[in-house]
C-alpha cells in the first residue's frame, strides 16, 4: 500500500502530462502527442514539478508502464512481422553493437577514462541504456559513481539523438519504414527513446523499431558473458589472461522480451478476437504516452552541467559514431 502512495504523486502528474499533449496534438496532427508529452515533461520536470515526491511514479512510469506497452504490442503483430527485419536486420544489429563497443572503447580510453567507465559506457549506448549499465555493473566491479555517471551521459545522448533521429532518417531516407526503423532502434539507447522517436515518425516505425530495439536487448546475454572473460586491471591488455576466480555472471533476457513474443505467437494463431489486437494497441498506445511524459520530467538540465565538458563530449562523439556506422550498415545490408 506504501508503495502505491509513493508511485501515485509521479504516475498522476505524468498522466495529466499525457493527456494534456493529447489534446494539444489534435489542434497539430503533424507533430503528435509524443513530441508534446515528452516536451512538456521535460518542462515541467526542469521547473515547478521539480520534486522529489514525483521521483517513484516518474520511474515506475517510465520503466514499467514501457515493459508492459512492449508486452501488449506482441499482441498487435505476428510473427511473420517480426520476421521482417529478416537475417539482415540480425547482421545489422550485431555488427552495430559490435562496431559500437569498439569505438565507445576507443574514445573512453583517448579521453583518459577508465576501463571500467569505458565499458560501462559501451555497454549502456550499445545495447539498451541504464538497464545494461545496471547488469555489467556488478561484472565489471564498477563503483556507484561511474555507475551513475555513465547512466546519466548515456539518457542525455538518447535523449537528443531522440528528436535529431526522425528529422535525420526524412533526409535520408524519407521516412522508408525499413531503413528509418533500423535507424532508430539500432542506435538509441534506450528502449524508451526508441518508443518515443519512433513516434514522431509513424505507427509502424514504432513496431518495427521495436523489434529492432528487442534483437538488441537479447544480445545483452552475450555482451555480458564477453564482459566476464576481460581482464580489468588498468596496466593490461583488454583480453590478457585474467587471475583468480571467474566473475559469476547474472544476465537473462528481460521478462517483457519474452512475454512480447509469447503474445506475438499467441495472436499469429489467429485465435484471438479482432477486437483484443485492437484493445491492445490501444492501452499500449496510452502506456507510451504517459511513459513519455515520465521520461521528459525525468530529463534534469542540472545534470548536464554537473557532468561537465568532457563527459559530455564522450557521449556526444559516441552517439556521431553509432548514426555513421549504422547509415553505412543500412546502405551495404538493405
Amino acid at each position: 500500500m506504501n508503495k502505491i502512495k509513493d508511485i501515485l504523486p509521479g504516475f498522476i502528474v505524468c498522466l495529466a502530462i499525457g493527456l494534456i499533449a493529447q489534446q494539444i496534438a489534435k489542434f497539430f496532427p503533424s507533430i503528435g502527442a509524443a513530441l508534446f508529452a515528452i516536451g512538456i515533461g521535460m518542462l515541467a520536470g526542469n521547473t515547478f514539478l521539480n520534486k522529489d515526491i514525483f521521483n517513484v511514479g516518474t520511474k515506475f512510469s517510465e520503466s514499467r508502464l514501457l515493459e508492459y506497452s512492449i508486452v501488449l504490442t506482441g499482441l498487435t503483430l505476428q510473427l511473420t512481422d517480426i520476421m521482417g527485419i529478416g537475417i539482415q536486420g540480425v547482421a545489422f544489429i550485431a555488427l552495430q553493437m559490435i562496431l559500437t563497443i569498439a569505438m565507445c572503447y576507443f574514445i573512453g580510453r583517448r579521453l583518459k577514462f577508465t576501463k571500467k567507465f569505458s565499458l560501462l559506457m559501451c555497454a549502456g549506448n550499445a545495447v539498451c541504456g541504464s538497464s545494461a549499465i545496471g547488469t555489467v555493473s556488478p561484472i565489471v566491479e564498477a563503483d556507484s559513481k561511474d555507475k551513475g555517471i555513465s547512466i546519466t551521459i548515456v539518457n542525455v545522448t538518447g535523449t537528443i539523438l531522440m528528436v535529431v533521429l526522425p528529422i535525420l532518417t526524412s533526409l535520408l531516407y524519407h521516412h522508408e519504414t525499413l531503413q528509418t526503423s533500423a535507424m532508430i532502434g539500432g542506435t538509441l539507447q534506450s528502449i524508451g527513446q526508441v518508443i518515443a522517436s519512433a513516434s514522431l515518425v509513424n505507427q509502424e516505425v514504432v513496431e518495427f523499431a521495436t523489434i529492432f530495439k528487442i534483437v538488441r536487448i537479447i544480445f545483452v546475454v552475450v555482451v555480458a558473458l564477453t564482459y566476464a572473460k576481460m581482464n580489468l586491471d588498468e596496466n593490461q591488455p583488454l583480453f590478457a589472461k585474467k587471475e583468480g576466480v571467474a566473475a559469476k555472471v547474472k544476465a537473462k533476457v528481460p521478462w517483457f522480451v519474452i512475454g512480447f513474443f509469447i503474445f506475438s505467437i499467441i495472436n499469429s494463431t489467429g485465435i484471438l478476437p479482432a477486437i483484443i489486437s485492437t484493445s491492445a494497441k490501444m492501452v499500449s498506445s496510452q502506456f507510451e504516452i504517459i511513459a513519455l511524459a515520465a521520461i521528459g520530467m525525468r530529463v534534469k538540465f542540472a545534470d548536464l552541467i554537473k557532468e561537465g565538458p568532457k563527459a559530455m563530449l564522450y557521449g556526444c562523439l559516441t552517439g556521431t559514431s553509432q548514426i555513421i556506422f549504422a547509415f553505412i550498415l543500412i546502405a551495404l545490408l538493405f
